[in-house]
């Protein structure tokens, strides 16, 4: 079996395709080249506006697939007809290292990303059919197109096939991510932070490295906006979970600023107590010194009025065990003094416990 008469008989078994049962068996080579074909397509979008698959006019003869280049020239005249997918996946699995042929899916596959972002609507099937043919391919210039198929507001399925193709591709994905925090719009920013912390192929100290180059974008980023401010959020509980102290920093510059905006009442306590947790888990010195000044406030405050907030007391005090930085050993010490709950004092004595002490 040659190569042409391959790739014809995997359309014809991977697309449900079958002959006209009137074949003529008389008929001459030439007649026997001509087969018509009929697709079922099984990709299930709930709720979709996709338009309805042309039909395929002409006949599709054996000597027009000779090439890859063949395919892409039948592909471009039955764009949105019942072969264009299987004319796709048919490309990705014999086009590999064909520069032609992967910029061509590449490119077609960005322009039905801006068509989706701009509400047109597309054939899902053969977008479908393309992410598969580029993740066969296996080429990391198809990164950029996978990420924006990822960021356009397909069905989630979509998405979901576009990120898959992402993990699945060789290449430096890590280094891609990063590029897209520091160079790319707010949402896709938040985007590339979301599908880096959740990728299997990214180690710990990578994820860590995103996570603190996501929170470092966002305190510089001019605007507020969901994007902006949920990338912010997150990223403090990813470092958080990470013990990434390299973010030292950056986490006390979060704290004082969702401390301000937690005085305002313009956000809501469990953000400030994140911010102070965070600071826990990467703080060192500095950090130290930002939370014993603040529980020495707290403790004014209860000695004062005889008020008090429990939880974020208590944030305070593990937060500053947790550093273990003997430089809040005086405000813990205090803490036994006033007036807190047994389980605020229980708190204070083993952060006291935990601090170091040169020697």
């Amino acid at each position: 079996m040659n190569k042409v008469s391959f790739i014809v008989l995997f359309i014809f078994l991977a697309s449900f395709i079958y002959c006209d049962d009137n074949y003529d068996e008389d008929n001459d080579d030439e007649d026997n080249n001509e087969i018509k074909i009929e697709i079922k397509t099984d990709l299930d979008i709930s709720d979709s506006d996709e338009p309805p698959l042309a039909p395929v006019l002409d006949t599709i003869n054996i000597s027009d697939f000779s090439s890859a280049e063949d395919l892409w020239r039948i592909f471009l005249e039955n764009p949105d007809s019942e072969i264009s997918a299987d004319i796709l996946i048919t490309l990705g699995l014999i086009g590999k290292g064909d520069r032609s042929v992967i910029e061509n899916l590449n490119n077609y596959l960005l322009g039905k990303n801006i068509l989706v972002k701009s509400g047109a609507a597309v054939h899902y099937s053969i977008v479908s059919a393309c992410i598969t043919a580029l993740m066969e391919l296996g080429d990391s210039s198809s990164y950029h197109a996978l990420f924006s198929a990822y960021c356009a507001g397909y069905p989630e399925v979509i998405a979901n096939e576009a990120y898959g193709a992402l993990e699945a591709i060789p290449g430096n994905l890590f280094q891609f991510f990063l590029s897209i925090l520091w160079n790319n719009p707010p949402d896709e920013k938040y985007a590339a932070f979301r599908a880096g912390i959740n990728s299997e192929r990214l180690n710990l100290s990578e994820r860590g490295q995103l996570a603190e180059v996501a929170l470092e974008q966002s305190l510089l980023s001019a605007e507020e906006n969901f994007d902006i401010t949920s990338m912010r959020y997150n990223s403090v509980l990813t470092l958080t979970d990470l013990k990434w102290t390299r973010a030292n920093p950056l986490a006390i510059r979060h704290y004082y600023r969702v401390q301000s905006d937690f005085l305002q009442n313009a956000v809501l306590r469990n953000r400030y107590i994140e911010a102070i947790n965070c600071l826990g888990a990467v703080g060192n010195s500095q950090a130290a010194l930002v939370l014993g000044l603040q529980l020495g406030l707290l403790n004014s405050r209860i000695n004062l009025t005889g008020n008090f907030d429990g939880d974020i007391v208590l944030a305070v005090i593990r937060a500053l065990g947790s550093i273990g930085d003997n430089a809040a050993f005086d405000n813990l010490l205090y803490v036994s003094d006033l007036p807190y709950p047994e389980y605020i004092q229980a708190a204070a004595r083993e952060a006291i416990n935990r601090l170091r002490w040169n020697r």
